[in-house]
């Protein structure tokens, strides 16, 4: 990042190679439309690019990126529910089949799904994107405590919904899990 911020032509290569993939994937597990995704990716690059003389050399690299991908993403799913808000369904699309396949177990993102936003943003970070206690906390302009806590709450969540598929068997559908 210090490299990028002095003009290095090779830096923004770099940062882009080793940072998308952790960045896709978190932007794949928080979006309901993947291909949305993408479109973020491209943003949270453009912003970086245009913010970059707000890193400070020294500190760690990705509590500053996770942190503008993270306002991207809320910033995306404003622009979606606005967008969403005014658009009217033109066709009833068909009833799905009455028989859902039984799945071994619910997706990550189904199951994420089901969290509140917070907690939701603070296991993605963890699991998906690999982040420590302290990245998560800086990411997110919280205390360290703060994220332990929505983390707790969140597992306690996902625990008692994988229960209830181990006793009922999960047919699949987020309002099953909420």
């Amino acid at each position: 990042m210090v490299r990028y911020q002095r003009a290095d032509p090779e830096a923004p290569r770099a940062l882009i190679v080793a940072l998308s993939p952790p960045l896709l994937r978190l932007f794949r597990s928080q979006i309901a439309i993947r291909e949305h995704a993408e479109d973020l990716l491209q943003e949270t690059w453009m912003r970086i690019h245009r913010v970059r003389h707000t890193y400070r050399p020294g500190e760690p690299v990705l509590p500053w990126v996770y942190a503008i991908a993270r306002r991207v993403g809320i910033d995306g799913y404003r622009r979606t529910r606005r967008i969403t808000s005014h658009e009217s369904t033109m066709d009833v699309l068909p009833e799905r089949s009455a028989q859902v396949e039984n799945r071994a177990l619910p997706e990550f993102a189904t199951l994420v799904a089901a969290l509140p936003e917070a907690q939701r943003e603070v296991v993605t970070m963890m699991k998906v994107g690999g982040l420590s206690l302290e990245e998560v906390a800086r990411a997110t302009s919280c205390t360290v405590g703060a994220v332990k806590q929505k983390a707790h709450r969140a597992y306690e969540r996902l625990r008692k919904l994988l229960e209830a598929h181990a006793a009922e068997g999960w047919k699949g559908g987020i309002d099953e899990l909420r």
